[in-house]
């Protein structure tokens, strides 16, 4: 794994349905990101703040929210990931809601055909996100990112950087899904996408879902991490904008991680979703913190 990584904020809600979420980057900064991974021995390179185009909070347009100024934090977002990559060190997207995800995995999958490598990306969050403009009634474009990425939907994010897709369905695993709209589900099984949703974790455990999900990897696979905060149970995790409960349990997360780190393929993360807003005491972002961590090494193992 790369031990070099550079933190990029995003601190943009453009894409969400409740305002907050471009308070993320700070307040995983106030939980204390930078020194928790300087303390695991990483180069840790804070870069700052993306600037963007502010919030206007309209209602939807032809069925998207802010498409416009969607675009433009993505766009804004490819450049600044992919050039951490070009640089050789590992992109921390600190977000902003999931729609940034568009741009943050447009960079990687152009990395990873500049390199001629492998990609697996794990989406760990509560929702599919899998909607388009004609099945939500919203039009909020956090719900649409994985839609996007596989070519569908508006054409200023399917060809965000320069053709569709940018990805293909079997590159991607969803983990946590629980709550996905009934239109979505229809889509999600008509393009083939693996989904581990919660009662599929219940029924086999987390330890038999990740291995599935990672089952396949090798040296040449470069593994990108979304990680949506609403992936975990809201009782330990209330800090974000669309709370569903059910999720994942401290213990659960903890072990999802750290087998993530076992693999040594980690290669880019985002962090998105985290609502100060409706956090308790910087609780959520301690806690995500915490579980980053364990991404890159911290574990509770104590067997040989």
């Amino acid at each position: 794994m790369n031990r070099s990584v550079s933190l990029i904020g995003v601190p943009t809600d453009i894409g969400a349905g409740h305002r907050g979420a471009s308070m993320g980057p700070e307040a995983l900064r106030v939980a204390g990101i930078a020194a928790a991974l300087d303390s695991h021995g990483l180069d840790v390179q804070d870069r700052g703040n993306l600037a963007g185009p502010v919030n206007p909070w309209q209602p939807p347009v032809d069925g998207y929210r802010h498409l416009e100024q969607v675009i433009a934090w993505n766009q804004l977002t490819l450049e600044a990931v992919h050039g951490v990559l070009a640089d050789g060190r590992l992109p921390i997207l600190l977000g902003g809601d999931h729609s940034l995800a568009v741009g943050s995995i447009c960079a990687v999958a152009r990395h990873c055909r500049e390199q001629g490598r492998k990609l697996r990306i794990l989406w760990l969050d509560a929702h599919a996100d899998f909607n388009t403009s004609t099945l939500t009634p919203s039009g909020n474009v956090h719900g649409m990112p994985v839609a996007c990425l596989c070519g569908v939907g508006p054409e200023g994010l399917t060809h965000l950087d320069g053709s569709a897709p940018a990805i293909t369905q079997d590159q991607i695993r969803q983990i946590g899904i629980r709550s996905v709209d009934s239109g979505e589900k229809r889509l999600v099984h008509e393009t083939g996408l693996e989904v581990y949703d919660m009662r599929y974790i219940d029924e086999i455990g987390m330890r038999r879902v990740m291995l599935e999900a990672l089952s396949d990897l090798d040296g040449d696979t470069h593994l990108h991490v979304s990680f949506d905060v609403d992936f975990l149970d809201p009782e330990i995790a209330p800090g974000v904008g669309t709370t569903v409960p059910g999720g994942p349990n401290y213990r659960e997360a903890q072990l999802c991680m750290e087998m993530i780190a076992d693999t040594g393929l980690l290669g880019s993360l985002d962090i998105v979703e985290l609502n100060p807003a409706f956090d308790e005491k910087n609780k959520t972002a301690k806690l995500a913190v915490d579980l980053v961590e364990s991404l890159f090494g911290k574990s509770t193992l104590m067997r040989d």
